[in-house]
C-alpha cells in the first residue's frame, strides 16, 4: 500500500481503483465445474426492480397530476429512477425465459401498489423504498451490494429533495434468506462495532481511515476560508463529523489488532482555495471522492458493518449536494 504521505485527495481515485478490484475479486468467480447455478442474486435483483418499477409508476402519477407545477424537477428525478432500473436489472433474464426467472418464482415487490396521490407521498415512497434497499443489503453479493447502497443514497436523496427529510434506516430483518453474505451475517455481532476481519474488510477500512484523514485536512483549510456565520458553522459541522468518523475507524481497527493508518503531514490540494466559492468547491471534491471509498467499503464488508458503510456513503452524499454538488444517479458507483 502506498504510505500515508504520498497519499493526496488526487490520489483518492486511484486508491479507490484498486479497492474496486479487491472488492469485486470475490463476487462471481467461478470454482470450477461447468455445472449451472442459480444466481442468489437473482430474487434480490427481481425485488429491487420491482420495488424501482413501482416509484416509476408513481412519478408518472404525481408528473400527469399534482405534481404538473414542478415537472422539470420531478422528470429529472425520474431520469435517475430509470438509470437505477437499468443497472438493478442487469443481468436479469427475460420472464419469458427459464423456470427460475418466471415472476410466480421471484419474491413480490416490495413497494405499495397504489399510486402515490401526491408529491408528498411520492417523497415517502422514495424514503420507503431506499429502506428496502438497505433490508437486502446482508444478502447480496458484494458488487449487488454496492449497487444497492448507492441506489438507496440516490433514493434517500430524492426523497429529501421532495420534502421528506426523515433519516433513512435499515429496517430490523430477519435472517438473511439468500446471497453468499447470508451464512456470514449470520454469524456477525449485532454490534456495528464489531471488530473487523484480518482480510479485505481491514485493507478496505484502512484505505477509508485514510479518506478521512485526507478529508480532516481538507477541512481545515475550507474552514479558513469561509465568512463567518452559517456557512462557516457548516465547515465546522462537516470538520467534525469527519473527524468523528475518522476516529470511528480507527478504533475498529484497533480493536480488530490492526494498527490504524496514520494521517500525511500534509496533503496537495487539487486546486487552490483562495476564497468561499473555492472552499465550497474542496468540499464537493472531498465529499464526492467519499462516495467512491464507502461504496467500496459496503463491497468488502458483511453484517452490520457494511450497513455501517451504507450510512457514511448516505452521509458523505448529503453533505456533498449540501456544499453545491451535483451527484450522479449512482452515487459512489464509477462507470
Amino acid at each position: 500500500m502506498l504510505s500515508p504521505n504520498r497519499r493526496t485527495f488526487l490520489a483518492l481515485g486511484v486508491l479507490t481503483g484498486a479497492l474496486v478490484v479487491s472488492g469485486c475479486s470475490g463476487g462471481s468467480g467461478g470454482g470450477g465445474g461447468g455445472g449451472h447455478k442459480a444466481d442468489p442474486d437473482l430474487p434480490l435483483r427481481a425485488r429491487a426492480v420491482a420495488a424501482t418499477d413501482t416509484l416509476l409508476a408513481g412519478y408518472d402519477a404525481v408528473l400527469a397530476g399534482p405534481g404538473a407545477a414542478q415537472a422539470e424537477q420531478l422528470k429529472a428525478l425520474r431520469t435517475e429512477v430509470a438509470a437505477h432500473r437499468t443497472a438493478l436489472a442487469t443481468g436479469l433474464p427475460a420472464p419469458s425465459g427459464t423456470a427460475a426467472a418466471s415472476p410466480s418464482a421471484l419474491p413480490a415487490a416490495t413497494g405499495t401498489g397504489t399510486a402515490p396521490g401526491s408529491v408528498a407521498a411520492l417523497a415517502a415512497l422514495e424514503h420507503s423504498t431506499a429502506e428496502s434497499r438497505l433490508a437486502d443489503l446482508d444478502a447480496a453479493s458484494p458488487a449487488l451490494a454496492k449497487l444497492l447502497a448507492a441506489v438507496a443514497t440516490s433514493d434517500a436523496l430524492h426523497a429529501a429533495t421532495l420534502g421528506d427529510q426523515s433519516p433513512v434506516t435499515a429496517p430490523k430483518a430477519d435472517a438473511p434468506t439468500a446471497g453468499p453474505a447470508a451464512s456470514a451475517s449470520a454469524a456477525a455481532t449485532t454490534s456495528a462495532k464489531a471488530a473487523p476481519k484480518p482480510s479485505a474488510e481491514a485493507t478496505a477500512l484502512q484505505t477509508a481511515l485514510a479518506a478521512e484523514h485526507a478529508a480532516v485536512y481538507g477541512y481545515g483549510v475550507i474552514g479558513g476560508h469561509l465568512p463567518a456565520g452559517a456557512q462557516r458553522e457548516d465547515g465546522h459541522a462537516s470538520y467534525a463529523a469527519h473527524q468523528a468518523q475518522r476516529d470511528a475507524w480507527q478504533r475498529l481497527l484497533a480493536d480488530g489488532g490492526a494498527t490504524p493508518t496514520a494521517a500525511a503531514a500534509g496533503y496537495r490540494l487539487p486546486t487552490a482555495v483562495t476564497s468561499p466559492a473555492t472552499a465550497a468547491d474542496l468540499a464537493v471534491h472531498i465529499e464526492a471522492q467519499l462516495t467512491a471509498v464507502y461504496a467500496d467499503l459496503v463491497a468488502a464488508t458483511t453484517g452490520p458493518l457494511r450497513q455501517t458503510a451504507a450510512e457514511a456513503l448516505r452521509n458523505t452524499a448529503f453533505r456533498a449536494r449540501h456544499w453545491g454538488g451535483a451527484l450522479p444517479a449512482l452515487p459512489g458507483v464509477i462507470g
